[in-house]
């Protein structure tokens, strides 16, 4: 990169209070920062445009070029296909005549002939900064938004992924008679937008439209915009956040609830009353200025009065109370307070400030806030469930973090209704000191958590974030569904990058960037925490499928299709075996339909040869498991009218049934674990008794069966995108 000419454009820029460079200038810029630049020639009259054209020879095109003309097309400044110097000579008089005063000079281009436009640029995010976009180009760039983002710097793997992903990435392979796209020069084009990004705060956005494929493959800039701005540095300050602390606040010896309440209904008899509800092995104090018997507990009037020193606090005064509280929390050594209480930022600029002040002042104390306006936490481990959610999950590896308190309500009932596990649970709140990349960092050091979940409905330090995200996504998954995915309200974009921003897009991309799997609905999150933390991940993305019955496996096969899994034929070679089980009439191919047969080891023996099977990376299985529930109801329908069959007959069969069903459980869990290949299974039918999770203790892997096979696809599809995600990490 030739720095000193990129600092003299910039500073001349500067010094006449330029809001954007010439496209002279931008192309100057691009070509110091190594990008290939389509040759032209600079002039300042019609004349000498005129002479310009025979030196370069026709056809040409023609640009007239002012800092104030961002979009030269559509003032009428740019003439293709002149053939002789009289047209370029008339062109250039007319556009004089339609820019004035504007323009300040005519570019001569040779015509670049190609039959594939791309578009490059660079914009800031207010969360994210810089962000890097790369698609198709052209005068329909906006109307097709054929495009992709990343966040800057970008790595190899950004961009190898970039070149790969965007809609329409087939055409830089050989197309209508051209070769096949310089990849190698378009990577110099993305790595030149993100240097230029990262070293250039007062560049606000860059635009390089189009980016013309020669019929040799080669890629060349011939029109490009770069917009500016005044650098005004501007930090997030955040309170220093101790994740050692943080971690002990999920395992408290003594908890002070300040606020407790006899009411039924009020956070202050809810938090108490889940709390003591439970196993939990702490001692629990209760703090009310009445002092009277609570829950037939001794209650003490302040913190103050209560005999050693308190873990954790949770508070639930009214909010104009909590600054007055933490002297006494700070003389009772109080590392950490879950402030409950709302009436915070939440409610406008008096709560924020009010909210400001509780903070520093905690912090000046050295207490660590959980919260504002949080439902609580929870740590299944200890047998702590401090939340408003009546709700007792397993202890497991699941981290599960919801800037939502009634997101968590329901995350948690599921997560106990399935019999998947948690690692811990916290309600963010307003994060107004501890935040949603605290918590992550936290689970990200977590020997105990393997999975972290997270539903954000904002992120206060978008970078921060994402590089957070990024470096725990090498070692354990993370899972996000967002909420508010509308767009912000556009600023006023110069360029067509600038155009396309958006919150929702720039997210997904730091989301995809980083390795996060982001799902669209609210139990997908615990779909996921299941797979995840019950089953290894497939080494590739190919499907066997087996199935009671035709029409789910050519169900899944399509929607395997959809999710990027591919569902390879069958080899002779498992054709052979597979007849050795199954009928004549038996599908012959993948996938594999095992025809109804009623004996229970024809599933276990197909299942387990697709396993042995070196061309698929994972099976899915329908149909075989929640046969009970038919069969129970089958049984239910002949007691009632037969008055020959017994009660005891009855339970005899059920059980059976039963036995059949946890054996065959059993069995595919022991798969997993003997061919490491990941198996999830569809339930025919499920009842109040069917669980997404079943559990042997002699097996680290679980069972894991969901009721439809849209969800185990894409369960399946989120496992493959994570593994391939860090393949490419290196």
């Amino acid at each position: 990169m030739d720095v000193i000419e990129i600092d003299a454009i910039l500073a001349a820029a500067a010094q006449n209070n330029q809001s954007a460079l010439t496209e002279a200038d931008a192309k100057r810029i691009f070509k110091a920062a190594g990008m290939p630049v389509v040759s032209e020639i600079a002039v300042k009259t019609a004349q000498k445009a005129a002479d310009a054209a025979r030196e370069l020879g026709f056809p040409v095109v023609l640009k007239g070029f002012g800092s104030t003309i961002l979009h030269k097309t559509e003032a009428g400044l740019v003439c293709p296909g002149l053939a002789t110097a009289a047209q370029v000579e008339t062109a250039a008089r007319k556009m004089t005549d339609r820019a004035g005063k504007d323009l300040e000079g005519f570019l001569v281009q040779p015509m670049v002939q190609g039959k594939r436009e791309l578009v490059a640029g660079m914009f800031r995010d207010p969360q994210f900064g810089p962000v890097v976009m790369f698609g198709l180009g052209g005068i329909f760039t906006e109307a097709i938004k054929a495009v992709v983002f990343k966040i800057a710097p970008l790595t190899d793997a950004d961009m190898d992924d970039m070149l790969t992903s965007f809609p329409g990435a087939d055409l830089l392979n050989a197309f209508r008679g051209e070769s096949a796209c310089d990849l190698q020069t378009l990577k110099t084009v993305l790595k030149g937008l993100s240097d230029l990004a990262l070293s250039r705060p007062e560049i606000r956005e860059i635009d390089i439209n189009p980016l013309i494929i020669a019929p040799d493959g080669r890629p060349v800039a011939v029109d490009g915009l770069i917009a500016l701005q005044h650098v005004q540095k501007t930090e997030i300050f955040r309170h220093p956040v101790d994740l050692k602390t943080l971690g002990a606040c999920f395992y408290p010896e003594t908890i002070a609830f300040v606020g407790a309440s006899a009411t039924i209904g009020k956070w202050g008899h809810m938090l108490p009353t889940n709390t003591l509800s439970r196993d939990y092995k702490g001692r629990i104090y209760l703090v009310n200025p009445k002092g009277a018997p609570i829950m037939g507990r001794p209650v003490f009037r302040s913190v103050s009065d209560i005999p050693e020193d308190v873990d954790l606090a949770v508070v639930t005064v009214p909010a104009r109370h909590v600054k007055g509280l933490i002297p006494e929390l700070a003389a009772k050594n109080v590392k950490g307070m879950l402030l409950v209480t709302s009436g915070f930022r939440e409610v406008g600029e008096t709560g924020a400030a009010l909210e400001k002040e509780v903070v520093d002042a905690a912090a000046q104390a050295g207490i660590l806030v959980l919260g504002p306006n949080t439902m609580g936490l929870c740590n299944p481990h200890v047998q702590l469930y401090c939340t408003a959610a009546h709700a007792y999950p397993l202890p497991g590896s699941t981290a599960l973090v919801c800037q939502s308190g009634n997101m968590g309500t329901q995350l948690l009932a599921f997560a106990e209704q399935q019999d998947i596990g948690i690692r811990a649970f916290s309600g963010s709140g307003n994060e107004a000191m501890v935040t949603i990349e605290d918590y992550m960092e936290a689970f990200e050091i977590d020997a105990l958590t393997r999975t972290v979940v997270l539903y954000i409905e904002s992120v206060k330090d978008g970078r921060r974030f994402f590089n957070s995200a990024r470096r725990v996504s090498q070692k354990k998954p993370v899972v996000v569904l967002k909420g508010g995915r509308t767009e912000q309200g556009k600023q006023a974009a110069a360029s067509h990058t600038g155009a396309m921003a958006s919150n929702a897009k720039v997210f997904d991309a730091a989301c995809r960037q980083s390795g996060i799997i982001q799902v669209e609905q609210p139990l997908e999150l615990l779909d996921l925490s299941a797979v995840f933390s019950s089953l290894p991940l497939p080494s590739g993305n190919r499907v066997a499928i087996m199935t009671l019955g035709g029409g789910w496996g050519v169900v899944a096969a399509d929607l395997c299709a959809e999710h990027g899994l591919i569902v390879p034929p069958l080899p002779e070679e498992i054709i052979d075996r597979l007849n050795r089980v199954l009928p004549d009439f038996w599908s012959h191919g993948n996938p594999v339909d095992i025809v109804g047969e009623g004996n229970p080891d024809i599933s276990k023996n197909c299942l387990e040869e697709l396993l042995k099977w070196d061309g698929c990376d994972a099976v899915i299985h329908l149909g075989i498991h929640g046969k009970r529930v038919l069969v129970n109801n089958m049984v239910q329908s002949v007691s009632n009218t037969d008055p020959s069959i017994t009660a005891d007959q009855v339970a005899n069969f059920k059980q059976v049934v039963l036995e059949i069903e946890e054996d065959y459980t059993r069995f595919v869990v022991q798969m997993t674990h003997t061919y490491n290949k990941p198996v999830l299974g569809v339930s025919l039918l499920t009842d109040g008794a069917s669980k997404t999770l079943y559990r042997f203790d002699d097996l680290d892997y679980k069972g894991v069966f969901f009721a439809s096979p849209e969800r185990a696809v894409k369960c399946l599809s989120a496992m493959h995108q994570y593994q391939e995600w860090r393949h490419k990490q290196g």
